[in-house]
């Protein structure tokens, strides 16, 4: 209830009423005036109350004063329009005719917004409109503030309303001006001096009750409305603010919800209608009143709840929900950026993503429009031109003639910091009422249970609840069960927590046949675990708890999945040297197109060496990563001291991107030995170095175990043939059913052209120099030239063909003379080389004089269990013996290539194809996580 100020009336107000006609000192503008008199005088004689002594207060006043004394007819005037409005006493109209809006406390947040929104209100073509209006940014909350201060016994909660005075009237002062401006501002102080007697009380009592709160927060919205509805008067059109404290009438059913009652609501409404019938009507949000006309709230999100049930009593033809976003989207934008805004959603969607976290609407708030099928329209204040979200009742044929999975999965909403309990024990299946012992429990504890799963065979039944709530339930719960923790009938209550739940919501979306199947897919190879499942019949939502440190990356898994957004990969770098630098320069020209045809988006976020290591801007890193277009610049003026853990740690940990793959680009045996690390996290390896495929057998069978066990990836197309599709032709020989017999091949680029060239008269070492010169060698040709690199690459191919082999156990014929071995440096060895080219030459015409050619091979005779590296003689018209330049070629001989093996034959050397075979197994990566193939 309010109360005005006691005060004893002044000359100078008994004054003021002689100007004043005889209807007008009736009328209520003559007691808003002679109040601004009051408590003028109040002020300036030292009276108790006291509305802005220090805030130039009574100089407004007094200018007001003495403008209305120059405008006495104006009273008269308005006067005579509300006794014209009285008399006609009509009856209140309902349906299409009224349009409902809703402004926030953003939206009303200064003056120049407030009159942004009286702008709109007035460019509605509707016939009649109710505006329901939130307080003013961040006002709500300093309401609250003034009551927990008084309570506390703060003096402080004095400034802290004189803030709230003085946030008003400056903004009153910018809006309106004269009689308006006036009236507004004799209201809010009268409001204010009695929010402070009030609060004075509640300092005294050290105790404010619900019903005191409740009162004093609901001022914001009472301000909000009158300066809204001013504004718009000043355009000349008719409008009438509403305290819906006198209309809205719900019955509190808890400290935290209400329940409207409509019948007594509409009752009220129609008298409040027949005493202010008008167009444009500003209502209140967030406040209304009990049925013993004591002062409430609709609690939090209420003035969207208003809106709802005063579009449901008018039966209005829809309900627009002003804020400050587009509308309402697939997933939280700031989480994943490629989300979009929904044009429609079901009733029964947006509720469930309102109820799991989603910035969209309180799902009570559905509930009024649901019953009459209006539609709600989510639009931004700031963006006029986007079309906003419609919820609306869902059209039965919707998706009849469009089946794809994104039209059923419209949207994906989560939610943190929650705790799983699992109840659990033989002792639960099939006794009645355990389950109604445990939420009963959970109940008395007064926690919220978010989410529940329950196993058929009722061994174990477990649910969600707030991680701030967690540890009352689990005490709670031991004490309820201990005896049948005892005696074993249940084995535990167990608390998993730092947890969040991922819902995803669409209308019929479990009568589609894949969605399931495709959701968990996406988590799979996003390498994430589910920790409990929950789906309802309703067919609205699949709902799971996953790790909250996953929680991100699954959203954005699932997301791109579902609505072909990028697949993102996150790249890490290993070895920037010649491979690596061609493969980073390859990614940097490629990179546009592969996001515009297949979006597919790499992002490289760290480029490290033996010595040295770049690593993206973390704040920077969800937008770019490092710019390509300047690595090598980037890594002179920014580059740290090499740390392989950290730098995978920091391509690996941003949870923004759901899949990170790291590149090892060196031929480094230290490298390789983490692979089986970085794959147990959940890292995906691509890489054309052969030392983990070749090295030690346990280790190689622990890695391709994990790999085949795992949905993390592990791809070394480019070890053998660089970008020749060798290791995926044998893979796909295999996995269709085939049996590899005989495998041989030249496999060394560098070997291939030395004897390519190497025939007439030239000499080896003349060859052997020129190949060097060209580059198509390793620094030190000895490298080459011993077979080691060729034998690497057999036992690989043995061991994809199913062969137990070891490094040791293949043969290798050297190239390097013996002498020749221990010299000390490359160039003591090319200039020794010339003195050992008498064998060579000597088998070269050897072999010409038969008709034939030395090529340097390398074998896998997998019949026999055996494999070699060694320079053979094939007959001229051999495909061995027809190849050029630096090509390899590997011939397949299996029980379907028999008769003819199977060949393949191209460039296996230099930078740019193996480059080339790395990206390619980065592109299959990105298509097997989701992008279009």
């Amino acid at each position: 209830m309010r109360t005005a100020p006691v005060s004893t009336p002044c000359p100078s107000s008994t004054l003021f009423l002689h100007h004043l006609p005889p209807r007008c000192s009736r009328d209520p503008s003559s007691r808003t005036l002679l109040s601004i008199s009051q408590a003028t005088v109040q002020d300036r004689h030292g009276g108790k109350t006291r509305g802005c002594s220090s805030r130039g207060w009574s100089r407004i006043v007094s200018e007001r004063i003495r403008e209305h004394r120059s405008n006495n007819q104006i009273f008269a005037s308005i006067a005579d329009i509300s006794l014209e409005q009285s008399i006609e006493n009509p009856s209140l109209p309902k349906g299409d005719m009224w349009s409902v809006h809703k402004f926030g406390g953003t939206c009303m947040g200064t003056s120049k917004r407030i009159q942004s929104v009286a702008d709109i209100v007035l460019s509605d073509s509707a016939e009649r409109k109710l505006i329901v209006v939130s307080a003013m940014s961040k006002v709500t909350d300093m309401m609250y503030e003034l009551v927990n201060k008084a309570s506390s016994r703060d003096d402080s909660y004095i400034s802290a309303i004189d803030n709230v005075f003085e946030k008003h009237m400056l903004t009153a002062s910018e809006l309106l001006d004269g009689e308006d401006l006036a009236r507004f501002l004799s209201q809010l102080h009268n409001d204010i001096s009695n929010l402070k007697t009030m609060l004075r009380a509640i300092y005294i009592a050290g105790h404010a009750t619900e019903s005191f709160s409740d009162f004093v927060v609901g001022h914001g919205e009472l301000w909000s409305a009158q300066m809204l509805s001013y504004t718009i008067k000043k355009h000349g059109r008719p409008c009438c603010w509403m305290d819906t404290r006198d209309v809205l009438i719900v019955n509190p059913t808890s400290s935290i919800q209400v329940d409207p009652d409509y019948i007594e609501s509409e009752k009220r409404l129609e008298k409040w209608f027949l005493k202010k019938p008008a167009d444009i009507i500003i209502a209140t949000g967030f406040i209304a009143s009990t049925l013993q006309n004591i002062p409430t709230t609709l609690k939090r999100d209420g003035s969207d709840f208003s809106a709802a049930i005063l579009s449901a009593l008018l039966k209005s033809r829809q309900v627009t929900i002003w804020t400050d976003v587009d509308g309402v989207y697939s997933a939280d934008p700031s989480k994943v950026s490629e989300a979009v805004i929904l044009r429609t959603l079901s009733y029964q969607e947006a509720w469930e993503m309102s109820y799991f976290g989603a910035n969209v609407l309180h799902p009570r708030t559905i509930i009024p429009v649901m019953k009459h099928s209006i539609p709600i329209l989510i639009r931004n204040i700031f963006n006029l031109s986007a079309p906003g979200t419609k919820i609306c009742q869902q059209p039965v044929n919707e998706n009849q003639d469009r089946k794809s999975l994104d039209s059923v999965v419209k949207a994906f909403a989560t939610i943190d910091n929650l705790a799983l309990v699992n109840v659990e024990g033989t002792g639960m299946a099939g006794i009645p009422g355990t389950a109604s012992a445990i939420f009963g429990t959970v109940k008395d504890v007064g926690a919220n249970v978010i989410m529940i799963s329950q196993a058929s065979s009722e061994h174990s039944v477990c649910f969600a609840v707030p991680e701030s709530e967690v540890k009352a339930v689990s005490a709670a719960l031991h004490s309820r069960f201990q005896q049948a923790l005892d005696a074993g009938r249940l084995s535990k209550v167990e608390v998993i927590p730092k947890c969040s739940i991922l819902a995803t919501v669409g209308h019929k979306m479990a009568s589609t046949p894949g969605v399931s199947a495709t959701l968990f897919d996406a988590l799979a190879k996003a390498n994430i675990n589910v920790r409990a499942i929950a789906q309802g019949c309703s067919e609205y939502n699949i709902t799971l708890v996953l790790k909250q440190e996953d929680c991100v990356r699954a959203l954005r898994a699932v997301h791109s999945r579902f609505y072909l957004s990028k697949t993102t990969l996150a790249m890490g770098i290993i070895g920037p040297g010649l491979i690596g630098g061609t493969l980073l320069d390859q990614l940097r020209d490629q990179a546009a197109a592969l996001k515009e045809k297949f979006n597919i988006d790499l992002r490289v976020m760290g480029i490290t060496g033996s010595r040295t290591m770049i690593l993206s801007d973390m704040f920077a890193a969800f937008f770019r990563g490092i710019d390509l277009s300047r690595w090598r610049e980037i890594q002179k003026e920014k580059a740290e001291v090499a740390d392989l853990d950290k730098f995978a740690k920091h391509v690996n940990e941003n949870h923004f991107f759901p899949n990170t793959v790291l590149v090892d680009c060196t031929a480094d045996t230290n490298v390789a030995n983490h692979y089986y690390d970085w794959l147990q996290k959940g890292i995906h390896v691509i890489t054309p170095n052969k030392k983990a495929n070749s090295g030690p057998l346990d280790r190689y069978l622990k890695l391709r175990t994990l790999q085949r066990l795992s949905y993390t990836h592990y791809f070394y197309e480019a070890t053998v043939g660089a970008g020749l599709p060798i290791i995926s032709s044998l893979q796909g020989l295999l996995e269709t059913g085939d049996k590899i017999l005989h495998i041989e091949g030249i496999f060394s680029g560098t070997l291939s052209y030395i004897f390519n060239n190497f025939k007439g008269t030239r000499a080896f070492s003349e060859v052997v120099f020129e190949a060097k010169e060209a580059g198509y060698t390793e620094p030190d040709p000895r490298d080459d030239l011993s077979g080691t690199d060729v034998a690497r690459k057999v036992i690989i191919l043995a061991r994809e063909s199913g062969l137990k082999l070891e490094l040791s156990d293949i043969p290798v014929q050297s190239l390097v003379p013996e002498p020749l071995r221990a010299c000390s440096s490359s160039d003591e060895y090319m200039q020794q080389l010339p003195n050992f080219d008498k064998e060579l030459s000597e088998e070269r015409d050897d072999a010409e004089a038969s008709g034939e050619v030395l090529r340097y091979v390398g074998v896998v005779d997998v019949v026999n269990d055996k494999g070699s590296v060694e320079l053979r003689r094939y007959k001229k018209d051999h495909p061995f013996a027809q190849l050029s330049g630096s090509d390899n070629i590997i011939a397949f001989t299996t029980t379907r290539y028999k008769d003819q093996p199977l060949i393949v034959r191209g460039p296996g050397a230099g930078a740019e194809v193996t480059a080339g075979g790395v990206f390619s197994d980065i592109l299959r990566l990105a298509s097997y996580l989701g992008a279009p193939s």
